[in-house]
């Protein structure tokens, strides 16, 4: 059975011209990953009830109903269109869907979401609702999941994300970012990673490896993967230097550890913008296909996979 994975590319979002956002990605990104033989479904709309789980509602009305003022949507970095609000709430959906796919099967994906800079009463950064948060919100007032973890390697804070879970230490908010990159006024995380400008491969797995040694002592029931391809040289928001050799490295190690933890598994996309944007495609279908190769190691399609670890095969022991 192919692995599913949801998408909303298809709610367009109309946008003035030379806009940062890169709606180009998404489309090419599902297209990447329709070649590779996964299932590609639309995101279910969720409902706003599940979303005032994580967020005011009288935010969430204001934003559904095109009344938030000016300056708030300016935050958030879009004009208010329909199709908005439609894109907004099948992001948040994707990544429920995905997180029940990850409860049944053992992953699932979402080719949008990781929207972390948003926060209760107010979006920003291109993000509105933030989808991981009320995933977790979600699982817990269903008693399915008590101990969660979000492993954000966006190359921007998840400033949103650490901010709603600031004072709940059931879960665990990790951000490996850029010192001197937006937002520039960070907030707490549970353990923050603060990268100087050009970081390269080497000295950025060695963080990678001890933060996931963290993760390995959280003991989570469940992982949240924010997974921001922007930390490539050719990202022109990112200021750091990996190679897509080293973008793929760290989503090995990543896999390789929630293997070892053999516990739910949920990716959302997160940023991207390098130029040209396909390669910021390339590195997005990449994450999935790996993700497929190590969490689903006995099936056919592996065959010849670079990316292939025997099913008995350990974690390598994190770099120091």
């Amino acid at each position: 059975m192919a692995r599913r994975l949801y998408y909303c590319d298809h709610h367009e979002i109309p946008l003035p011209p030379g806009h940062r956002f890169p709606l180009r990605k998404y489309r090419m990104v599902r297209q990447r990953l329709a070649e590779s033989g996964f299932e590609l479904e639309q995101a279910p709309l969720a409902d706003p009830s599940i979303v005032a789980l994580a967020h005011d509602a009288d935010y969430v009305r204001g934003f559904l109903e095109g009344t938030l003022p000016p300056a708030v949507m300016r935050r958030i970095g879009f004009p208010w269109s329909e199709g908005l609000t439609l894109r907004t709430l099948a992001s948040v959906g994707g990544t429920l869907g995905a997180t029940a796919d990850a409860l049944a099967t053992g992953w699932g994906g979402n080719l949008a979401g990781g929207t972390h800079h948003a926060f209760r009463g107010e979006g920003s950064g291109f993000c509105v609702f933030n989808d991981i948060a009320v995933a977790i919100l979600w699982l817990r007032a269903r008693g399915l999941v008590s101990r969660a973890a979000v492993l954000d390697l966006d190359v921007h804070q998840g400033d949103g994300t650490a901010q709603l879970f600031e004072n709940d230490d059931s879960v665990l908010t990790i951000s490996v970012h850029g010192r001197h990159n937006f937002p520039f006024r960070k907030q707490q995380s549970r353990i923050d990673v603060d990268l100087d400008d050009g970081t390269g491969d080497e000295e950025y797995l060695a963080v990678a490896g001890k933060v996931l040694a963290r993760l390995l002592e959280f003991a989570p029931e469940i992982i949240f993967y924010q997974s921001g391809v922007d930390a490539l040289a050719t990202d022109r928001l990112g200021r750091l230097s990996l190679t897509p050799e080293g973008l793929a490295a760290r989503d090995l190690l990543v896999m390789q550890t929630v293997r070892q933890l053999s516990v739910p598994f949920v990716v959302t996309l997160g940023g991207g913008y390098s130029e040209p944007i396909e390669l910021t495609a390339d590195a997005h279908a990449t994450t999935f296909q790996t993700a497929r190769a190590i969490l689903e190691p006995d099936e056919s399609w592996r065959s010849g996979s670079v990316l292939a670890c025997p099913p008995n095969s350990k974690v390598e022991e994190s770099p120091h």
